[in-house]
């Protein structure tokens, strides 16, 4: 059953949708269980607020016009970019690629990166077939961003060495 009205079957790309949603809020809630500081704290609850919001969205039947479900802002997309601007202002500028791991909460980042990475290509789909709102896969896309910029601070601020890749080649086998 749709918000609105409506129904589709349990194996809907829209419920499969504002499905993956939820499982990236329930990732953001373990990560924000950690003991990290309380600005990322911070900025992880106004997430899985937004997440709700986008999730609601998803559920909203598009045929209904007489139903508004909850907003999402340009402001929200702003938040998350400056976060990641101010994060990157101390890091070390990337020269490989990282593999997750080195701490549990670095970890649980790329984790919550991975899940949503899933639901934005799953949105992406979704809008395709359907109408969704366009600051949604916007706000997915700079948020998989944040998790990954935050797992680069976390063990930054822990002194955790980020795990970096280093492909094999025939020289180096």
């Amino acid at each position: 059953m749709l918000f609105g009205g409506g129904r589709v079957s349990k194996g809907h790309l829209r419920i499969e949708t504002y499905g993956t949603v939820d499982e990236l809020n329930a990732y953001v809630g373990l990560l924000n269980d950690q003991a990290i500081d309380v600005v990322y704290k911070k900025v992880l609850r106004e997430v899985q607020n937004r997440l709700f919001t986008i999730g609601a969205s998803l559920a909203t039947n598009p045929q209904k016009n007489n139903i508004t479900p909850p907003d999402l802002k340009e402001a929200d997309i702003v938040l998350l970019e400056q976060a990641i601007d101010g994060m990157n202002e101390v890091l070390p500028p990337l020269r490989y690629f990282i593999l997750p791991g080195g701490h549990t909460s670095v970890s649980f980042c790329h984790l919550a990166r991975c899940v949503c990475r899933r639901t934005e290509r799953l949105t992406v789909l979704l809008s395709e077939q359907e109408y969704v709102h366009e600051l949604i896969v916007k706000y997915l896309n700079r948020l998989s961003d944040y998790l990954f910029v935050l797992g680069r601070k976390i063990a930054y601020d822990l002194q955790v060495p980020e795990i970096t890749w280093h492909p094999r080649t025939a020289k180096n086998k």
